[in-house]
């Protein structure tokens, strides 16, 4: 039993564990949902100790169950804070325990287990259904969280900044279903983009664990994967943003401005299609041509859907030929038509990495030789980890995915892309020993961005790549430090997924969340993390890069949610839960 010398500091300990977002954070930093048996353990300890020793205590006996020693004290790169380390790596009896430091808070309760990301990863892909929107949401399948549905888009119009001979301004067309963004009500085709293609990936690489992954949505009982039912809620949406007399891509479906603070469908502004790009036809393009590969798979359960995406993917590329070079410019769409539109623009002025990606998707579904030429065009361009602006490791990461065709075709071309890409993988597993919280992220100043959650989440799947190409176990360690920041370990102390962890982001920029008068926001949703950039001009506690967050619904610079933060964390947190044995976690 626990000696008398710890009565005093296990006082605080007999509570549940009980989300607590708001107070002080506590000083020992840890994986809120915790840690696979044999996988690497570690807790950051901030601020000064009194003692050398920590203590691992089973919850409920309140047990000490493992003495450590904490490492040296190591200054942070990305702030003014110092950790030393506690590694209870060699501790692998399953159960819940809190870490205790002598003359600090104990740690918030966490597992030790076999399964111990199922439930993240779950709730992570479930953060889209949150997200339909031209579906009510029912109590069955969302609980406290169910509304009506919002936004029909049954009767969307053509913008005058998109209008065509076929389709004048004014043109009443139907564009129902897909996700919202994220915290507001639009929909838009390059973040689509980069979501879809993240998605796609995750089940091309992990199928047997998506077959079976079941998030409780209406389409569960179906035959096909929840991963995938919701895919197609999106995808089908997207069909519609296509122009079928020319196959160029509207670049979003929106209101001209943002909506309040209100539940989806309580506005009636009206909604429009707006302009055609080469950035949103080339995303389309990869999408459609990605999921025909996949759609081929469920031929009996969406019969004509493989055929339908491939012939839309190539009428895309088709336009984005007569097309090469059209940017989507809000400022100057509004300078020239009616209604301004200030509703996010996501512009992108660099098409290289979408024809590549776009190419990439096509060759490797069709084998058709048309794309081959985009491809050897682009190979020397860097690695670097994706985003809506930058999607060529999309494409990267697929040609290595199916690598027989692609060696066979570009054998010099594919092992440089591969020797490259573990190049840059090797570059983040040799920087942890240096990291104050011991993670990946937070190698350099630069992954404190705008959506600074989604870069975490996007380098871990960087790691998981090289694992396939490897089979190197060090790389899932890498990846798995990452969901470890997510999910606590990292200078804000917060689980940044709402509904998951102890300590967590309870007020996110989300418009259901905020409106819909439930205390816990919409669960499953992975807010964007510390951004020093603080363009909302909020209240923010600290200044420095790793710090700067606030759990504030103002907070859009920091704390919104977005489908294109969420997706990579899906497949992050999936990965890991299917590599777990595998690795020997």
């Amino acid at each position: 039993m626990v000696s008398k010398a710890w009565k005093m500091i296990l006082v605080g300990l007999m509570g549940s564990a009980t989300v607590q977002a708001q107070g002080p954070v506590n000083p020992v930093r840890i994986n809120q949902e915790g840690y696979y048996t044999k996988a690497p353990k570690w807790a950051a300890v901030v601020g000064n100790t009194i003692s050398d020793d920590y203590y691992l205590v089973s919850v409920p006996r309140n047990d000490t169950v493992y003495r450590g020693k904490l490492g040296k004290e190591q200054p942070s790169a990305n702030s003014s804070l110092q950790t030393r380390q506690a590694d209870f790596s060699s501790f692998t009896r399953p159960g819940s325990y809190r870490l205790l430091v002598p003359g600090l808070e104990a740690s918030y309760l966490f597992r030790i287990g076999q399964h111990v990301h199922h439930a993240t990863a779950v709730a992570l892909l479930k953060g889209f259904y949150y997200q339909r929107v031209s579906t009510p949401l029912e109590k069955t399948y969302a609980g406290i969280w169910h509304r009506p549905a919002g936004h029909p888009d049954t009767a969307v119009m053509i913008h005058p900044g998109a209008a065509s001979a076929n389709r004048p301004a004014g043109t009443v067309i139907a564009s129902p279903g897909g996700w919202y963004d994220a915290g507001d009500y639009n929909k838009y085709i390059v973040n689509s983009g980069i979501t879809m293609g993240t998605l796609l990936a995750a089940y091309e690489d992990f199928a047997p664990y998506f077959d079976t992954l079941r998030t409780h949505i209406p389409e569960s009982p179906n035959k096909i994967p929840d991963l995938l039912d919701e895919v197609l809620v999106n995808l089908r949406w997207m069909l519609t943003m296509q122009d079928p007399a020319d196959g160029g891509v509207y670049n979003k479906c929106t209101n001209v401005s943002f909506d309040g603070m209100v539940m989806p469908g309580v506005t009636k502004a009206p909604r429009y299609v707006v302009q055609k790009g080469t950035a949103a036809t080339l995303d389309f393009a990869a999408v459609m041509a990605q999921a025909a590969r996949i759609a081929g798979k469920f031929a009996k359960q969406l019969p004509g859907l493989r055929d339908s995406c491939l012939a839309a993917a190539r009428l895309a590329w088709q336009w984005s030929v007569a097309h090469p070079d059209l940017p989507y410019d809000q400022d100057k769409l509004n300078k020239e038509f009616t209604p301004v539109v200030s509703t996010g623009g996501y512009g992108d002025r660099n098409f290289t990495d979408e024809w590549y990606w776009a190419a990439a998707e096509l060759w490797i579904t069709t084998q058709d030789e048309t794309y081959t030429t985009t491809i050897a065009k682009e190979e020397q361009q860097l690695v670097s980890i994706p985003s809506w602006a930058n999607v060529r490791m999309l494409g990267q990461y697929s040609l290595l995915r199916h690598g027989k065709h692609y060696a066979s075709r570009f054998p010099a071309q594919a092992a440089a892309m591969r020797s490259k890409l573990l190049a840059y993988a090797d570059g983040y597993v040799a920087a942890v020993p240096q990291s104050a919280f011991g993670t990946v992220m937070g190698r350099y100043r630069t992954d404190f961005v705008w959506g600074s959650s989604s870069v975490a989440a996007n380098q871990g799947i960087l790691l998981i790549n090289a694992w396939i190409l490897t089979g190197n176990k060090k790389y899932v360690s890498g990846a798995l430090s990452n969901l470890d920041y997510l999910l606590g370990r990292n200078a804000t102390g917060y689980s940044f997924i709402t509904g998951i962890g102890t300590y967590q982001v309870m007020h996110p920029h989300h418009r259901p969340s905020v409106a819909d008068g439930i205390v816990p926001p919409v669960p499953g949703l992975l807010s964007g993390g510390p951004n020093p950039g603080q363009q909302d001009h909020c209240k923010y506690p600290y200044n420095e890069p790793e710090t700067s967050f606030t759990d504030a619904d103002c907070s859009y610079a920091s704390n919104e949610i977005a489908i294109n933060w969420n997706a990579p964390a899906v497949y992050l947190a999936a990965a890991v839960e299917a590599l777990r044995v595998r690795v020997g976690y």
